[in-house]
């Protein structure tokens, strides 16, 4: 069983930055992804952002490239949202996962979300 617990969010205004956190409890295996989704009011869940220990290459969605960096400290189990620039459309509740597969439905564990704000 792994546990994730998301930190970090907050409200801030436009073009500042946050870094989320998400500290996993349990085994992850390293061909696993952890990854961050997101959704905002009255939109459905997007997959923001995934890594995982094996490959070099993150995935990012369009809408963050360039704005948004994840990172992992394995030795920690936790992984990291850098998010910067923000804009008022990243006004979302994050969810930290993991999983086999870089998508919705390829996450087996999920944390209960850390609520973003963003003020124009």
């Amino acid at each position: 069983q792994v546990q994730l617990v998301e930190s970090g969010g907050g409200s801030v205004q436009a073009g500042g930055s946050l870094r989320l956190s998400c500290a996993a409890s349990g085994y992850i295996s390293s061909d696993h992804y952890m990854a961050w989704f997101r959704q905002g009011p009255g939109k459905e869940r997007e997959r923001v952002a995934c890594i995982r220990p094996i490959s070099s290459n993150p995935y990012y969605a369009d809408s963050v490239k360039g704005r948004f960096t994840i990172s992992q400290d394995v030795a920690k189990n936790t992984v990291y949202l850098q998010m910067n620039n923000l804009k008022d459309e990243d006004t979302a509740l994050y969810y930290c996962a993991t999983g086999r597969f870089c998508g919705t439905t390829g996450m087996d564990y999920w944390g209960k979300g850390t609520l973003v704000t963003i003020s124009s």
